[in-house]
């Protein structure tokens, strides 16, 4: 499985094509960085202005997930309200919804809205806990967290909202970096989504920005594709890194109940 990730770093030292698909072997001959010297370069903006319109809503689409995501599932696990199972039910039963079934209404409506060709589409929802898968995750660690601890502060004094943030939030800490570590992955990745609201070249991402090089040259050199790949999933692969005892942490209580 990591093979091919080795033999991608090593092909983009390499200087042409012929040299990349003649051998599965991941060393080059005569490494060179010409390669992420022309990538970078090689359209009207920069790589790195890509780099940075990734960031612009994926920062802003993180944050979003893990509050409204931590809020609602407080709300369906700690307060009784008419309609609770109902509403929750209903929450469930929008994962069996494919997003390619929801692309033309949502479309529609960002249309009306005059949100087309910003970022607005693809951060505004998650801040009102549209990532349901996100909300039922944070449910199940709840669960497990004893009300007796939010009894004990309540006698201290302390409201709901203290309750979530001194003593909910720390207790799901590996519930919330595994949120937020997902969604940043996801987000980065996300070609379909900015294909679809973003028209300005200067707000690509890095996913357009990348697709929009491939188009640009006829017989596109791969050593600069692959380069520009690299640099892309970089952050994605250091933020997992810094953040995976938490991961594994968060994804191995998910599964012990109690």
């Amino acid at each position: 499985m990591i093979y091919p990730m080795i033999w991608m770093i090593g092909a983009s030292f390499r200087d042409n094509n012929a040299e990349i698909f003649s051998s599965i072997g991941f060393i080059p001959k005569n490494p060179t960085v010409q390669g992420y010297l022309d990538g970078w370069n090689a359209t009207n903006y920069s790589y790195g202005h890509y780099m940075i319109n990734t960031y612009k809503f994926v920062i802003p689409k993180v944050l979003g997930t893990v509050v409204s995501a931590t809020i609602t599932a407080y709300a369906f696990t700690r307060f009784r309200f008419k309609g609770r199972g109902f509403w929750y039910g209903l929450m469930l039963a929008t994962l069996f919804l494919p997003q390619v079934v929801l692309n033309v209404p949502q479309f529609l409506l960002f249309t009306k809205m005059g949100w087309v060709d910003s970022y607005l589409p693809l951060v505004v929802p998650s801040f009102f806990a549209c990532d349901t898968y996100f909300v039922f995750m944070m449910v199940q660690f709840m669960r497990s967290v004893p009300k007796e601890l939010e009894e004990a502060a309540e006698i201290d004094g302390c409201n709901s909202l203290q309750r979530l943030i001194l003593i909910m939030v720390p207790m799901v800490q590996p519930a919330v970096v595994s949120s937020a570590l997902f969604q940043f992955m996801w987000s980065s990745n996300d070609f379909m989504g900015p294909l679809i609201y973003i028209n300005s070249t200067r707000k690509f991402p890095a996913a357009l920005g990348l697709r929009l090089f491939m188009d640009t040259e006829t017989g596109f050199q791969w050593n600069k594709v692959l380069a520009l790949s690299i640099i892309t999933i970089l952050p994605s692969l250091i933020v997992f890194f810094l953040a995976q005892d938490q991961f594994v942490e968060g994804i191995s209580a998910g599964g012990v109940k109690g």
